[in-house]
This record gives C-alpha cells, sequence and structure tokens, in this order.
C-alpha cells in the first residue's frame, strides 16, 4: 500500500456520496490537510479483521470487500464497497476493533482521515454526526437483510440475485460482462456455499442459456430467467 499526498478535500467531488458532505469548508480543509491518498494494489487488504483503526478510509477510485471470519474459519463477504464509500466509521464513534476485513478486488485509490481530526467534526457537527449513524444504520439494515436471504432463498437463488446486484451495481464493459470480476470462491463467500458447489450451479446456470462465461468473467444472457428463479416465480 503506497501513500501519497494530494488532491484537496474541499474540491474532491466523492464527498457529495458520504457523510463528508456534512461538513464545512473551514473542516474540509482541517481534514485535508491531515489525510493521506493511499494506493492499494488489487489483493492487498486496508484492514484485517480485529484490527485497531485510527482512522477511515474514503474510496476514491476501486471496489472492496468486506468480509467476516466465522468460528469454522471461512470467509463470508458481507459487502462489496465503491467509489464514494467511507469504511471504518465504527472507529470513529467507538474504541473496538475492526469486526470485518477490506481486501481491494482490483486497485484502489483511498483517503485515510486520522480519527483524530474527525473527532473536534464529530463532537460539534450534529449534521455530520447524523450522516454517519445513518450509514451505520444503512449498513445493519443491509446486514440484515443479507441473514434473511441467506434463511430464505437457495444457493441457486442467491448466486443469481448476486449476478443481477453486481450487473446492477456495476455495469457491463464494452463485450457485455459483469463490470467487476468476482472468481469463484468470492461469489461462494457472498451466498455463503462451497467454491464446488458455486462453479457446479455458475454451470448450470451455462447449460441454460442464462449466462457465458470467459475465465472468470461472467455475462447475463437471459435476465428474466435469472430474476425469476431468485424470485421462485
Amino acid at each position: 500500500m503506497g501513500d501519497h499526498h494530494e488532491a484537496r478535500c474541499e474540491n474532491c467531488i466523492i464527498r457529495q456520496f458520504n457523510a463528508l458532505k456534512a461538513l464545512s469548508k473551514e473542516e474540509l480543509k482541517r481534514i485535508s490537510d491531515s489525510k493521506v491518498t493511499k494506493y492499494v494494489k488489487k489483493g492487498e487488504s486496508l484492514f484485517q479483521e480485529d484490527e485497531k483503526l485510527n482512522g477511515v478510509f474514503c474510496i476514491r477510485n476501486g471496489v472492496s470487500k468486506l468480509s467476516k471470519r466465522s468460528d469454522n474459519g471461512k470467509s463470508h463477504i458481507v459487502k462489496i464497497a465503491t467509489k464514494g464509500e467511507i469504511l471504518g466509521q465504527r472507529s470513529v464513534i467507538t474504541q473496538e476493533r475492526t469486526n470485518l476485513s477490506a481486501i481491494a478486488l482490483n486497485d484502489m485509490e483511498v483517503c485515510f482521515i486520522p480519527k483524530s481530526h474527525l473527532a473536534e467534526s464529530i463532537n460539534n457537527n450534529v449534521a455530520f454526526m447524523k450522516a454517519i449513524l445513518i450509514q451505520m444504520a444503512n449498513d445493519l439494515k443491509f446486514a440484515d437483510d443479507v441473514i434473511v436471504n441467506m434463511a430464505q432463498k437457495n444457493v441457486k437463488q442467491r448466486i443469481s440475485e448476486t449476478l443481477r446486484y453486481l450487473e446492477k451495481n456495476f455495469d457491463t464493459d464494452k463485450d457485455g460482462y459483469i463490470g467487476i470480476t468476482l472468481t469463484r470462491e468470492d461469489i461462494a463467500n457472498v451466498v455463503g456455499s462451497s467454491s464446488e458447489v458455486c462453479i457446479r450451479t455458475l454451470a448450470s446456470f451455462k447449460k441454460e442459456g442464462w449466462i457465458t462465461t470467459s475465465g472468470k468473467r461472467i455475462k447475463i444472457e437471459d435476465d428474466k430467467a435469472l430474476y425469476q428463479l431468485t424470485e421462485g416465480i
């Protein structure tokens, strides 16, 4: 992970997508003077589970998977974080260690903002504190939805839903393939299955003509069929 000082927070369009939009120009200037831009290579970690974070990461470019390891050692991806999102918000409000790991799915550019430089805004800027709490509440709601999905939908339904989610949120490349490439293991970790089951399920989708693949890349050919499978229609 490389460090670099550049782009000013006051001029950064990314802040419009997260809690930083609630900060004043003076607060943004103070943060900008302290933040460090980091370049994270694909596969490198921003932070590991049970790590003490002394600040937050704001994603300027790239995508990260947030995962949690279960008691049996298996990793489960709980969220895929993209441009504009802030990681590590709990560390700003509490003294708790991280409960997730963040790994770069592609080359990333992130801004690290030290906790000490956010403390004054948290204590004195009600709108900023409220924006952080709203984001944390949204994350909890998303986690609740994931738990319900795991309980109510079978693996095929969860995989079809995941493919449609990825296409919707990451669009497609010029050849029509989903704009982000996840390994079969990553997909399995999203839906809570083994890699073998995931591979067999994708092969059955391919046989049905619902998807085509090229290496790790996946293209949805029949979105309606995947939707009907997901919803149990």
